[in-house]
C-alpha cells in the first residue's frame, strides 16, 4: 500500500469519533467509511485534531480495515469477563460498563485466517448501540459480501466430520457476520447436483457453499454450472460451444481427504480461514474445463484430467472404498508395481506465448497477471474445425483457430492439470506453475521410460525439484486437446521382451484392471470416465470462488504501522 492511499484512507469522511475504554486506558476511537482506529490518549499542551492526518509520533496508534472486519455485537459482561482477565476490571465496570465487540480478521502462518475479537467499553447504552449500529450499516455497505449462502454438507466425506466441523467452527463465524443460512445435509451420491439443477431458487441467495471434499465441490460446480446453461438455453452437447459464466460465487469449507482446490486456491485446508474468506466475499475466477466424447458431453473439471498412472489408480482404488483415503496409497503402488504404458495420439491447441508456459517458475498468487492477460486475450477461442485430426503422417493440423500440434506415443501418464493440484502431501502439486484463470489447462505427457525413472519423476512432486526436467516428461499450456486411444494394440518383439520382465509384478498385482486391455481410464476430478477417446475444451472464468488466491507474503519496511493485537498494515515508501 502505498503512503499516498493511506493518507486518502484516513482522510475519508469521520462517521464516529469518541473516548472509549479499551485495556485498563482510555483511547481516542475513530471510523470512517474504510477504517477504524484508535490511539492512547497523550497528555499534551497541544490541541489534537479529531481527523487521522494529525499523529502524534509519541501515541500507541492502531488501524484496522473496515473490510478486514467481521461484525460488531454487544458484549455481555459474563463474555467479557472471561475474555479480558487483567487488573482493571472493578474501574472498568464502574466508569465505562458498556461493552461491545469487533470481530476481524488476523493472518498467520501457512496463509491460515483467523477471528480475533477486541473489546471496547462505553459510558452508556446509546453509545454502544451507535457504534455496534454503524459499524454494521458500514458493512452492509459493502455490497461484495454475502448475506444469505446456500449449503451443501457432505456427513460421508473424509473422516466423516464434515457436519460437526461447519456447526462448531463454521456456523458461529457466519452468525457474526449476519450471513443467513439454508443449510442441505445431503443423503446420497449426486444430491446436491441434482437439487441445484431443479429445485433451487438461485435467486434467493448469494453464494453456494460445499462442506466435503473436492468431490463435492465437484457436485456443486457440475449442478450449478448445467443449471445456468440450462438457464441459458446453451447445449452442453455441442463441444465448441461457449458456455455461460456462473452468476454465484462457490464456497469451500474443507472437510476431504485431500482437499486439493481448497489447498490450491488460498493456501491452507484450514476451514476457519475459507470460512472467513467467503465472510469477506472474495472473488476469485476459475476455468473450467469440458469433457465431450464426440457430441456427448461427459463432465466438468476444474483440477485433474488423468489417463494412464492416475486413471488406473483411482480405477483400482474404487474397488476398494472399504480401505478409506489409505486405499489411494495401496493402489498407487500395485498400480507403480504394475508399470503399464498406453499408446495412443494426443492433439493439442497451444496458448499464446504471452500467457508464460509451465516451467517459467512464474506461480499464480492474489491477482495474478498471467491470468489478467487471460482474461484480456478472450476467453474460449472459436473453431469450426476442431474436432478435425492430423493426417497419419503429420505432427500439425490447421484448423478454424490456430495450429494443433500432433504427438503419438506410448504414454504411463497423460494429465492435464487446470490448476496447481497442490496439497498438503504435495506442496508444489502436479503443475507448480498453472494458473487458476488464464484460460488454459497444463498438458502433462509422461512417455514410456523404466521403472526407476517413473519413480524419480513422481517423487519430485514432494519436493522442490523440477519434474518436469527429465527426458521422458513433456509439458504444454494449451486452450483444447485431444486424446484417442491405439484400439487393439498388438505385441512387438520389443515389447515381448518387457513384458517377460514384468512377470513379477504382475503375479503381485493380478487384479490390475488394465494387463488385458488396450487402454486405460480417464481419471476426471476423482471419477472415472466412461471413453477413453475424449476432447477437452477450457472455458476461461467460467466459475468464481469465495477465495482471493494464494496471498503473497507481506514485505515489511520502516513505514510499517502498527495494527490492532499485532497484525500490520505495510506500505512502501
Amino acid at each position: 500500500m502505498l503512503i499516498s492511499e493511506f493518507f486518502i484512507m484516513v482522510n475519508q469522511p469521520t462517521l464516529l469519533s469518541t473516548q472509549l475504554f479499551y485495556k485498563n486506558r482510555v483511547v481516542e476511537v475513530t471510523l470512517n467509511r474504510v477504517m477504524l482506529g484508535f490511539w492512547k490518549e497523550i497528555e499534551t499542551r497541544r490541541k489534537r485534531s479529531a481527523s487521522f492526518n494529525c499523529i502524534s509520533k509519541d501515541a500507541d496508534h492502531h488501524f484496522l480495515l473496515v473490510s478486514e472486519i467481521v461484525g460488531a455485537r454487544e458484549t455481555k459482561e459474563t463474555e467479557e469477563d472471561q475474555t479480558n482477565k487483567d487488573g482493571g476490571r472493578k474501574h472498568r465496570v464502574l466508569l465505562y460498563p458498556y461493552a461491545f465487540t469487533v470481530s476481524y480478521t488476523e493472518r498467520t502462518k501457512h496463509h491460515c485466517w483467523r477471528c480475533k475479537d477486541i473489546i471496547f467499553h462505553c459510558l452508556d447504552e446509546a453509545q454502544r448501540q451507535q457504534w455496534v449500529q454503524t459499524i454494521n450499516n458500514q458493512l452492509s455497505l459493502l455490497s461484495i459480501r454475502p448475506k444469505r449462502l446456500l449449503v451443501y454438507i457432505n456427513p460421508y466425506s473424509g473422516k466423516q466430520r464434515g457436519k460437526w466441523i461447519y456447526e462448531q467452527r463454521v456456523a458461529p463465524l457466519f452468525s457474526r457476520a449476519s450471513i443467513s443460512t439454508d443449510v442441505i445435509v445431503t443423503e446420497s451420491a449426486n444430491h446436491a447436483r441434482d437439487h441445484l439443477k431443479t429445485e433451487v431458487d438461485l435467486k434467493q441467495c448469494d453464494g453456494v457453499v460445499c462442506v466435503g471434499g473436492d468431490g463435492m465441490f465437484s457436485e456443486v460446480v457440475h449442478g450449478l454450472v448445467s443449471r445456468t446453461q440450462s438457464d441459458s438455453r446453451v447445449d452442453q452437447n455441442q463441444p465448441n460451444q461457449d458456455l455461460v459464466p456462473c452468476a454465484l460465487r462457490i464456497g469451500i469449507i474443507p472437510a476431504g481427504s485431500t482437499d486439493c482446490i481448497c489447498y490450491s486456491t488460498t493456501g491452507t485446508n484450514d476451514p476457519v480461514t475459507s470460512a472467513l474468506h467467503i465472510i469477506m466475499g472474495d472473488s476469485q475466477p476459475m476455468d473450467v474445463c469440458s469433457v465431450h466424447h464426440n457430441n456427448t458431453f461427459l463432465r466438468y473439471s476444474v483440477s485433474l484430467l488423468g489417463y494412464g498412472f492416475y486413471g488406473d489408480v483411482l480405477t483400482d482404488s474404487e474397488r476398494k472404498r472399504w480401505m478409506g483415503p489409505s486405499r489411494y496409497d495401496f493402489s498407487g503402488l500395485k498400480t507403480f508395481l504394475t508399470h503399464q504404458y498406453y499408446e495412443g495420439t494426443v492433439a493439442f491447441l497451444p496458448a499464446e506465448d504471452n500467457l508464460g508456459n509451465p516451467r517459467d517458475k512464474i506461480k499464480c498468487m492474489t491477482g495474478c497477471h498471467i491470468c489478467e492477460r487471460g482474461a484480456n486475450n478472450g476467453q474460449l477461442l472459436s473453431g469450426a474445425h476442431v474436432d478435425k485430426m492430423a493426417e497419419e503422417n503429420s505432427d500439425k493440423e490447421t484448423s478454424g483457430d490456430g495450429v494443433w500440434r500432433v504427438i503419438r506415443g506410448k504414454f504411463l501418464a497423460i494429465n492435464a492439470a487446470s490448476m496447481s493440484c497442490a496439497c498438503p502431501r504435495s506442496p508444489r502439486g502436479l503443475s507448480p506453475y498453472a494458473h487458476l484463470a488464464d484460460g488454459t489447462t497444463d498438458l502433462i505427457l509422461v512417455r514410456k521410460a523404466s521403472r526407476l525413472d517413473f519413480l524419480r519423476h513422481l517423487m519430485r512432486h514432494t519436493n522442490k525439484d523440477d519434474q518436469f526436467d527429465m527426458s521422458f516428461v513433456e509439458v504444454h499450456r494449451v486452450r483444447r486437446f485431444r486424446f484417442v486411444p491405439k484400439q487393439n494394440n498388438g505385441i512387438s518383439e520389443v515389447d515381448l521382451s518387457e513384458t517377460s520382465g514384468k512377470k513379477i509384478c504382475n503375479q503381485v498385482c493380478t487384479a490390475h484392471p488394465n494387463n488385458d486391455t488396450s487402454h486405460s481410464n480417464w481419471n476426471c476430478d476423482g471419477e472415472i470416465l466412461p471413453h477413453a477417446d475424449i476432447q477437452v475444451s477450457v472455458h476461461c472464468r467460467l466459475i468464481r470462488l469465495f477465495a482471493r488466491g494464494v496471498e503473497r507474503r507481506t514485505t515489511f519496511d520502516t513505514y510499517t504501522w502498527s495494527v490492532i493485537e499485532g497484525s500490520s498494515l505495510s506500505w512502501q515508501a
